[in-house]
Parts: C-alpha cells; structure tokens; sequence
C-alpha cells in the first residue's frame, strides 16, 4: 500500500508539473496574441488613415479634371474662334487690297528671300546696294499697304476680336496645363497614398496570421494544462481513498487487536487477578464494563 501511493503521489507531482508548465506556456502565449491584435489593429487603424486621405486627394483630383475638361472645351471653342476670324481678317484683308500690284503675302514672300540672299551671297557693292534698294522698296510697301489696312475700321476691329480671341485661347491653354499639372500631382499622391495602404494592409493580414496562429496554440496549451488538473484531480481522488482505505484497515487492526487485549484482561479478572487502572479503562473501552 506504501509503494503504491508513493508511486502516485510521483505521478500526481509529474502531472502538477505539467499543469503548471502548460499554464504557463498558455499564459505566455496569450500575452503574444495581445501583442499581435495590438499591431494588426494600428496597423489598420494607419491604413484608414491612408485611404481616408488618399481619398481626398482623389477627389481633390477628379475636381481638377472635371476643371481640365472644362477648361478644354473654352480653349477649343476659343481656337476655333481665332480661326473664323484668321479667315474674316484674311478676306477682309484680300478684299480690300488694291487692285493692282501683288498681295501682301506675295511682298512678304520676296522680301524674306531677298534678306536670305543679301545674308548668304557674296556681291559686289554696286549689287549689295541694289539689294538694299529692293528690299527697303518691298518693306515700304508692305508698310503702307497694311497701314493702309489697319485703317480700315471693319478690319481694324476684326483684328482686335482675332487678338482679343487668341489671347483667350492661350489663356485657357495655360489653364488647362496647369490645372492638368495639378491633377496629375494629386493622382500621384493619391497613388502613394494607395500604395502605402497596400504595405501596412499586408503587414496587418500577417500580423492577423500570427494573432490566429498564436492563439490556436494558446487553446492548445489551455487544454493540455485542463487534461493535466484533470489528472491531479483523479489521482487526489484515487489516493484520498486509498489512505481513506488505510485508516479503516487500520483503525479495524486497532480494534481487533485492543479486543483481543481486553478478553485478556477479563480472564485475568474472573480468575481474581488484582486490574490496574489502565486495565480497567482497556475494559470500559472494549465494552466489556
């Protein structure tokens, strides 16, 4: 009986031991899973902050282009302005040009070649200065012609719808390269914006992984420790009996044996025997007085 409860008591000790190493194990792994909802939850929390802004700045730019669209629809009706009234000047031009002699496209033709001619030639001076002559005879021409255009008050006023709409067009020309400009700097921000969302999105998943995987072996741990206070439990129940067990064949022994000693005593007493006091009690005990 002896060998046999020391044998379980070893192994209550052994299950114990092993309660307490899962518990902890238990414990130090729930503390990981803490640690890995703490960064999955920043790192979710940065990336709603990232797309939050990376929002506006895809607002910001649809707004822009929205702008750019609008701005490209004025240029284009704008140039197409400054082209009807290139061709109103132009017709003006050509009807009010005199009669005879050549135009002032035609003027303008031949100078440009005498010019080129006087630059690129090599003349005598007799020669360079009958160049010279021509030329400052085409540039007067072309100088009185067109100052006799320019008075014209309907030329004189298309010419400044046709200035008035250029100026327009590349106004909005500027425009739409600016607001383009703009638009492009908000999408490229709202990329990187997107992009970095993307990094700490996966960093959060991985981080998901890791709470999943801890946790799981967190429960593990939990039910190996539970399995072995169930263990403890069964041996405490085992070896309580056991010495419950004991102590009745014990206590049985006890009895037997102060029976026994008892019936002694009363035969010593029937044969007249003097009894001591402690005989006397070992009888009342007994039953016997």
């Amino acid at each position: 009986m002896t060998e046999l409860l020391e044998e379980l008591e070893k192994k209550r000790q052994i299950a114990n031991n092993e309660a307490e190493r899962h518990r902890r194990l238990r414990d130090e792994l729930n503390e990981k899973t803490k640690e890995w909802v703490e960064k999955r939850d920043q790192l979710n929390a940065k990336v709603k902050e990232l797309v939050e802004e990376a929002s506006k700045h895809k607002e910001m730019r649809d707004t822009l282009n929205a702008q750019v669209k609008e701005a490209k629809e004025n240029r284009d009706l704008w140039n197409k302005k400054v082209s009807e009234l290139n061709e109103k000047v132009m017709k003006l031009k050509k009807e009010n040009l005199p009669k005879n002699g050549p135009p002032i496209s035609r003027l303008k033709r031949d100078l440009k070649n005498l010019e080129f001619k006087q630059m690129t030639s090599v003349l005598t001076p007799e020669k360079e200065r009958e160049l010279i002559e021509m030329i400052s005879q085409l540039q007067l021409q072309i100088k009185e012609r067109e100052k006799a255009l320019e008075q014209n008050a309907e030329i004189k006023n298309a010419v400044k719808e046709l200035k008035e709409a250029r100026e327009k067009a590349e106004m909005y020309h500027k425009m739409v390269a600016e607001l383009a400009e703009k638009a492009q700097a908000e999408h490229d921000k709202m990329i990187e914006l997107y992009e970095q969302a993307d990094k700490l999105r996966k960093e959060a998943d991985e981080a998901q992984e890791k709470f999943i995987e801890t946790k799981l072996k967190a429960d593990e741990e939990h039910r190996k420790h539970i399995e072995c206070i169930r263990q403890v439990h069964d041996y405490d129940k085992i070896i309580t009996g056991l010495k419950q067990k004991a102590r009745k064949a014990r206590k049985k022994k006890e009895e037997s044996t102060a029976l026994k000693e008892a019936e002694e005593i009363f035969e010593r007493f029937k044969r007249g025997e003097k009894l001591s006091t402690e005989d006397i009690m070992a009888l009342q005990k007994s039953g016997y007085l």
